[in-house]
C-alpha cells in the first residue's frame, strides 16, 4: 500500500522523506436499472475487460462473490445513497450460520448506515461491532457449502472532508472524491474462520477474494468520474449523468471523481492506460503513463500477463504517496511532476501491486510482506531492467536505507501489520522485506528463482497466497530446504 516514506511509493534516492509519517445536498434523483444484470452463470459482459490471456478465468472462479451496486452521489459530492445486491456462495467445507460484512467508512472518518438487511428477500436483523465497521447477518437456515444466498441492502455515506485517517483513501477534500471500500465488503472467511478486525492506521485495511462488479453510480453531470473495470455505459440527464462499470474478477470496487479532471491516455502492447488530473499537471501525467507502460511490460514478462486491458491512474490529494486498486492506482497530486523523484518509484510500485495484491492476494493485514515486501522486490527488478547495475544500486541503498534507520534490527518480516510501529513496518516491511527476496534469489539462483517467481505468481493467480504456499514453492523449484532461510528472515 503506502506510506508517505515511501511505502508504496519508492524514491531513487534516500532521504529524510523515508520516515515522514504518512497523514497524510441536492435531493438525490432515482438510479435507472443497470443496463446489464451480473449473473453467476452468463460472465460475458467482463469478457472485454480481460486480456485474451485471461478469458477463459470467467468459468473458473464459480464460488466469487457477485456484486450488483448503486452510488447517488449528491451535488455537494460527500453525501451518497446506495443499494447493493450481492450473491454469495459458501466456498468452504463447513455450514456456515452467519454471513459477515465490512463497513469500513465507520472506521475511515465517515458515517455508513444500512438499512433494510434481506437474505433471499427475507428481512433480517443485522448485528454490529467494531465500531460498527462490521455487520454480521444471521442466517435462518445455515448455508451448506457450494450453496448460495443473495443479500439485498440499502445504504447511506457522508463521506469526511479531510484526509486525516488511513491516508484519505476515503474523502472528499480539494474538489476530488475518493471513494476507497465504499459500500458493504463481504469479508473473508478463510481457515481461521471470518477474518474481521479494526485494522491499524499504517497498513492496508483490507483482505478480499475475488469478485465481481456491475456497478451504476448516477452523479452531477460536471464531474469526471473514474471507476474500476471498464465503463459500458454514459447517460446524461439535465444536470445529472448515469454511468454503469463492469469490473471483474477484482478484490475490490474504487471510484474517484473531480470537476478538475482531464484525461492523458497512452495505448500500450493492447492495454489503454490513463491519467486523470488536473490540465496543469499533463507533463507529470505523461511521464507518469510512459513509467507504468514499461512497468507493465517488465513484470508482464518477468511474472504474469497484465490480465486487464485498461490500467487508470488518478490524482488525489492522499498523504499516501500512491495507493493500489485493482486496475487503478491513486497518485498524490503532489508528485505528478516529470522528473520528480518519487514519481518514477512510486508508480512503479503500485503498477507491481497489480500482480501482487489483486492478481495474487494475500492476507494484507496478518502477511502484509506478502506483497509489500514481495512488490519492493519487484520494484528493484524494474529498476534493474530499465537502468542496469547503476539503477538497482540505487534503489536497493532505498532499501537498505530503511533498515537502517531502526539500526537494521533482526525483526521479523512476517508478523502482522499491528505489530510493528510505524517506524518498523517502513523499516521491516518495506525494507528488510525486499532484501529478503534478494537472500533468496542468491540461495536458489537466479534462473530457478526467475522460473519460481513466474510458477508462483501464475499458479496462485486470482488466488489467496500464504508464507506456506510461498516457501513450499521456492524448495519445489530450487529441490533445497528453506527452512533456515526463512527462520532467520521471516519467522518470529
Amino acid at each position: 500500500m503506502k506510506n508517505v516514506f515511501l511505502l508504496s511509493g519508492t524514491l531513487l534516492s534516500l532521504t529524510l522523506c523515508l520516515f515522514i509519517t504518512k497523514w497524510a445536498e441536492s435531493t438525490p434523483k432515482p438510479i435507472p436499472p443497470t443496463p446489464t444484470q451480473p449473473s453467476s452463470t452468463d460472465r460475458s459482459i467482463y469478457k472485454d475487460g480481460l486480456t485474451p490471456e485471461y478469458q477463459n478465468v470467467l468459468d473458473k472462479l464459480p464460488y466469487a462473490s457477485m456484486y450488483e451496486i448503486k452510488f447517488n452521489i449528491a451535488d455537494d459530492l460527500y453525501h451518497i445513497t446506495g443499494n447493493e445486491t450481492v450473491t454469495y456462495t459458501n466456498a468452504e467445507d463447513v455450514d456456515l450460520k452467519e454471513v459477515k460484512l465490512r463497513l469500513f467508512a465507520n472506521i475511515l472518518g465517515g458515517e455508513m448506515h444500512v438499512d433494510e438487511v434481506a437474505v433471499d428477500g427475507e428481512i433480517i436483523i443485522p448485528n454490529y461491532s467494531l465500531n460498527d465497521s462490521l455487520l454480521t447477518v444471521p442466517l435462518k437456515t445455515p448455508l451448506k457449502p457450494k450453496e448460495s444466498i443473495t443479500l439485498n441492502m440499502d445504504f447511506s455515506l457522508t463521506v469526511p472532508q479531510s484526509i486525516e485517517l488511513n491516508y484519505g483513501v476515503q474523502a472528499y477534500y480539494d474538489d476530488v472524491l475518493a471513494l476507497a471500500h465504499a459500500y458493504p465488503m463481504i469479508a473473508v472467511y478463510d481457515d481461521e474462520g471470518w477474518n474481521a478486525e479494526i485494522p491499524p492506521q499504517s497498513g492496508d485495511v483490507t483482505y478480499a477474494d475475488m469478485s465481481f462488479f456491475i456497478v451504476t453510480v448516477e452523479a452531477p453531470k460536471g464531474v469526471t468520474l473514474v471507476g474500476s473495470g471498464r465503463e459500458i455505459s454514459h447517460e446524461n440527464n439535465r444536470n445529472r449523468q448515469t454511468v454503469t462499470y463492469e469490473a471483474g474478477p477484482v478484490r475490490d470496487f474504487y471510484l474517484a471523481a473531480s470537476p478538475d479532471y482531464e484525461v492523458f491516455t497512452k495505448e500500450s502492447n493492447g492495454i489503454t492506460l490513463r491519467f486523470y488530473t488536473r490540465d496543469y499537471l499533463q507533463a507529470g501525467a505523461e511521464s507518469a503513463l510512459d513509467v507504468a507502460a514499461r512497468a507493465v511490460e517488465i513484470y508482464s514478462k518477468r511474472y504474469a500477463p497484465y490480465p486487464y486491458t485498461e490500467l487508470d491512474f488518478v490524482s488525489t490529494p492522499t498523504y499516501a504517496l500512491g495507493i493500489e486498486y485493482p486496475g487503478m492506482i491513486a497518485i498524490t497530486e503532489s508528485i505528478v511532476q516529470p522528473n520528480q523523484g518519487y514519481l518514477e518509484g512510486t508508480v512503479a510500485h503500485e503498477v507491481g501491486h497489480q500482480w501482487f495484491y489483486n492478481l495474487v492476494g494475500n492476507d494484507q493485514l496478518d502477511d502484509p510482506w506478502l506483497d509489500e515486501s514481495l512488490t519492493q522486490f519487484i520494484t528493484l527488478q524494474y529498476f534493474t531492467d530499465e537502468y542496469g547495475q547503476a539503477g538497482s544500486r540505487e534503489f536497493r541503498q532505498d532499501l537498505e536505507g530503511r533498515w537502517a534507520y531502526i539500526g537494521n534490527t533482526e525483526i521479523p518480516v512476517g508478523l502482522p501489520v499491528k505489530e510493528y510501529s510505524n517506524a518498523e513496518y517502513s523499516g521491516i516491511v518495506y525494507g528488510r522485506g525486499g532484501l529478503f527476496f534478494e537472500a533468496l534469489r542468491d540461495e536458489m539462483g537466479s534462473e530457478i528463482f526467475d522460473t519460481f517467481m513466474k510458477d508462483y505468481t501464475q499458479s496462485n493467480a486470482w488466488d489467496i497466497a500464504t508464507p506456506e504456499k510461498l516457501k513450499a514453492k521456492a524448495e519445489e523449484h530450487c529441490g533445497c530446504n528453506l527452512t533456515k532461510l526463512f527462520k532467520k528472515w521471516i519467522y518470529p
